[in-house]
């Protein structure tokens, strides 16, 4: 019987885009003829997924999990929102969700963490599902956050399913108050997020090239008043208090009721919130339009 190296396995891997063991078995049920293992996996419907891999996935789901002070988050993209539905593919993002809380939000180590039920790895799990519903499917992204005392709460904004949507949001809150009491708190921070798409925890944390770009449009439109340079000065300042009022989350004004500000908010609940991740699917994809009737004829060889 022929060795099977790792590198065989490798290359019949990237030939096909079948998983590291179905790639070993091929190889091994044919001798390590990688021609005749590709032909196996083809028959075995495994090799299905490289013919997929080049198209474009930016519809699927976000899903979360929770744990005792820990909380996860995870977008698995697919090609259309029907596979949204599809109870294999939602079962798929529970339960890499879940896998995060263990794994961390590397999604390499994610995909070659063993998947739970079986012995093999969540990459090879992702490639069978690829194979049965046919589309192409990636895992994005994962957000993990954990605190030494409080809670982390997730929020999933028009849910499928719990923990399963199209907007996903993870907060971390840090408190020694009951955790009940910060799992709700969490969760209305959570849905505030969702609404107002902050992109800064606090003032330090806003993205210095953004706020100098920020700053300069706005000293160019001050400077066209005519007034004075301390004017000038004073006008920018506070446009830009406005511009942290918009994309900092302490400092936004409260969804719930409109007038407080988030950091009033959980100081009042003794509280600390510590990080915060908000994923809506798809978000910064190419999707790429389509038109229906160019399709059919060039399936039909007409262009």
């Amino acid at each position: 019987m022929a060795e099977i190296t790792a590198a065989m396995v490798r290359e019949l891997r990237e030939k096909t885009g079948a998983g590291m063991m179905d790639c070993k078995k091929a190889l091994v049920e044919n001798g390590g003829d990688t021609e005749a293992a590709i032909d196996w996996l083809r028959k075995k419907g495994l090799a299905a997924a490289a013919k997929k891999s080049g198209r474009v996935a930016a519809e699927g789901l976000i899903g979360t999990a929770t744990g005792p002070q820990v909380a996860g988050m995870v977008e698995v993209n697919a090609e259309t929102d029907f596979v949204a539905r599809n109870e294999l593919f939602q079962n798929f993002v529970s339960e890499v969700a879940g896998l995060v809380l263990s794994v961390g939000e590397d999604v390499e180590a994610l995909k070659a963490a063993t998947y739970p039920g079986t012995t093999h790895a969540v990459q090879d799990e992702l490639t069978r599902l690829i194979a049965t519903i046919g589309e192409n499917m990636t895992i994005r992204r994962a957000k993990r956050f954990t605190v030494p005392s409080g809670a982390v709460a997730t929020y999933v904004h028009s849910a499928v399913k719990p923990g399963l949507g199209k907007i996903g949001v993870v907060v971390a809150l840090e408190a020694a108050s009951e955790i009940e009491a910060l799992e709700t708190l969490g969760r209305q921070i959570g849905m505030h997020v969702a609404a107002t798409r902050p992109e800064a925890l606090d003032i330090s944390a806003v993205d210095s090239s953004a706020l100098e770009r920020e700053r300069s449009v706005l000293t160019e439109q001050a400077q066209a008043s005519g007034k004075p340079p301390a004017v000038i000065e004073k006008m920018v300042e506070g446009r830009i208090r406005k511009y942290y009022e918009e994309v900092v989350l302490l400092e936004q004004v409260w969804v719930h009721d409109g007038e407080s500000r988030v950091k009033a908010v959980v100081q009042k609940a003794g509280a600390k919130l510590t990080g915060f991740a908000r994923f809506q699917l798809g978000e910064g994809i190419e999707k790429q339009s389509s038109d229906f009737a160019a399709e059919v004829a060039a399936a039909a060889g007409t262009v």
